[in-house]
């Protein structure tokens, strides 16, 4: 999927190294730079892809997901904004709106080591029937040789919100992911306590658990692509870690059913607490994603 969207033809070239694409329903902002290679998708402010160059790709992003206006990609860093999870009201979306609206691009720059790009979204008819507030929401990325995203809330209300990034590795049997601290919400088990006894999370079956006091950098250490992945939190009070396993994959139409044994989200979020925004101070959401060797 990743390959097919570079391939994509041009729509208009806004600068040297940035150029707007359509795919599908969808359109998309392709970053062609001598240091990183990345896309992100207009509805979401969805990060799709990131390459430093000389890494392979970072980021994982399903090649059954259809690019469809209103429909959740799967892969990439979707934005989980202004709840995490099932919704508390009935008919809702998961994981909130922001995913799933248009979003427009407000800034761009670039220079030799990489490209910077603030996307916007303010609260519209729609949002408001889902949610009664008002609210302007950036999403900040700075991409080169590492990967930098800061949400960015304004307005009055209280949110729970996510990075929901999926990580590309080698096989999921070979993926330890350290950094998360010992305490965890197990929501494969109902939503019972659980602790990591050694501090480190393996993935040998469906895996998806909120972890309570996580260290600011999670390492993902990726045995098949000689890779770790570090993974640095900021303005965050939890560390998601999921994986479908085999029965969970096979049953999800947007993803291939070995889909599970080629990435792992390891997540930025506020899930456990909100985030209170207020006129004066924003609330705010960040991550950075370094590569770096074993």
């Amino acid at each position: 999927m990743i390959d097919k969207i570079f391939a994509l033809p041009v729509v208009e070239q806004i600068t040297p190294v940035l150029s707007r694409r359509q795919l599908d329903e969808l359109e998309l902002i392709v970053v062609n730079h001598p240091k990183v290679n990345a896309s992100i998708a207009l509805q979401g402010a969805h990060l799709l892809s990131w390459k430093p160059a000389g890494e392979e790709e970072v980021l994982w992003l399903s090649n059954n997901t259809p690019f469809k206006t209103g429909v959740a990609l799967r892969g990439g860093v979707p934005v989980c904004w202004p709840w995490f999870g099932p919704a508390a009201q009935k008919g809702l979306p998961s994981h909130g709106f922001a995913r799933n609206q248009a979003w427009t691009l407000k800034a761009h720059d670039e220079n030799a080591d990489g490209v910077v790009l603030t996307f916007e979204l303010q609260s519209n008819d729609e949002t408001r029937r889902l949610w009664p507030h008002e609210f302007t929401l950036y999403a900040r990325f700075k991409l080169g040789q590492t990967c930098e995203i800061e949400l960015e809330a304004h307005g009055e209300f209280e949110a729970t919100s996510a990075l929901h990034s999926y990580f590309h590795v080698g096989d999921i049997a070979g993926v330890k992911v350290s950094g998360l601290g010992d305490r965890y919400i197990d929501k494969v088990k109902d939503g019972e306590e659980g602790a990591l006894s050694d501090g480190v999370q393996t993935f040998p079956d469906r895996t998806d658990r909120v972890y309570l006091n996580p260290e600011a950098c999670s390492v993902i250490q990726d045995a098949a692509l000689k890779r770790n992945i570090n993974v640095i939190h900021s303005h965050h009070c939890n560390v998601v870690g999921w994986n479908p396993g085999p029965a969970l994959s096979v049953s999800m139409g947007d993803m291939p059913d070995d889909g599970y044994k080629t990435f792992v989200c390891v997540e930025t979020a506020c899930a456990t607490r909100p985030q209170k925004a207020t006129e004066e101070k924003p609330a705010r959401l960040a991550q950075t994603i370094r590569v770096a060797k074993p």
